[in-house]
């Protein structure tokens, strides 16, 4: 049992939708206000909106990936906006329904507690902590999972597609950081 309840914090979601036409950025830059398009320096345009806020990157391809939202809802609602944005301003997705599928979530998390990364370093597999490079330990759990680790008891976790397994990797982290005395409680 945890002897604290660890603050997991959704931040980003990263999420993707491949639509079967490619779709025409010059055209879609002229008639969309607010893209940004310099193929020079990106290969895709980037749509920003406000509601909910979020990252559009839009491809040739027919790709488009959104970024910054905090749940896969407000993901699928962003690539909405977007595809009807689209379809108003006469760009043709095709027919078929994106599949809109979760690349990545971005957790910030807090364990309320203290934690000797130089300890963790020696005893947690799969670690890696170089204080002259970077101020936390990196840690790769069993699952996807990679976890930046402060001397605070501050985490980021990635590489997780869902907010259970990203509630799993955390909880298996905590438990081990108690179990191995590598965390401390004020």
């Amino acid at each position: 049992m945890a002897l604290s309840v660890p603050i997991i914090d959704i931040v980003n979601v990263i999420a993707s939708a491949k639509f079967e036409n490619t779709i025409d950025l010059e055209k879609t830059i002229e008639r969309i206000p607010q893209t940004e398009y310099n193929p020079s320096k990106f290969p895709g345009l980037v749509l920003r909106l406000s509601f909910p806020k979020a990252s559009v990157l839009i491809f040739e391809s027919g790709k488009m990936i959104c970024t910054g939202t905090k749940s896969k809802e407000q993901s699928i609602r962003a690539i909405n906006s977007v595809m009807s944005r689209l379809a108003i301003h006469g760009i043709d997705l095709g027919e078929k329904e994106p599949e809109i599928e979760v690349q990545n979530m971005v957790a910030s998390v807090n364990l309320k507690g203290v934690i000797n990364l130089e300890k963790c370093a020696r005893i947690l597999p799969k670690s890696m902590y170089e204080p002259e490079q970077f101020p936390a330990l990196i840690y790769r759990s069993d699952s996807p999972a990679v976890m930046l680790v402060f001397g605070s008891g501050k985490l980021v976790c990635t590489g997780n597609k869902t907010e259970e397994d990203i509630f799993r990797a955390v909880a298996s982290l905590h438990c081990i950081l108690e179990e191995k005395w590598l965390i401390s409680y004020n």
